[in-house]
């Protein structure tokens, strides 16, 4: 199988606080559930879903050139 999310990298976190959807909830448990299945090592939800924010966000094009010129001094954006 070839899912999306591979191994879990080790990093330090910000803590935040989400309300999902049940239907969401339960597909997020069900995708951990194939995770451990496929790499043999238990993965918490938290871990899965920041990995899948951050995939959505690095792939979204539209979201990178608009993040950039949020980046960029005032002079330059003109």
């Amino acid at each position: 199988m070839n899912l999306k999310i591979g191994a879990i990298p080790e990093r330090k976190a910000v803590r935040i606080t989400l309300s999902l959807p049940p239907d969401v909830h339960e597909a997020l448990g069900d995708y951990a559930a194939i995770h451990t299945a496929e790499f043999g090592r238990k993965t918490p939800v938290n871990d899965l879903a920041i990995l899948m924010i951050e995939r959505f966000l690095n792939s979204d094009a539209a979201f990178r050139r608009a993040r950039k010129s949020l980046r960029q001094p005032p002079s330059e954006k003109e």
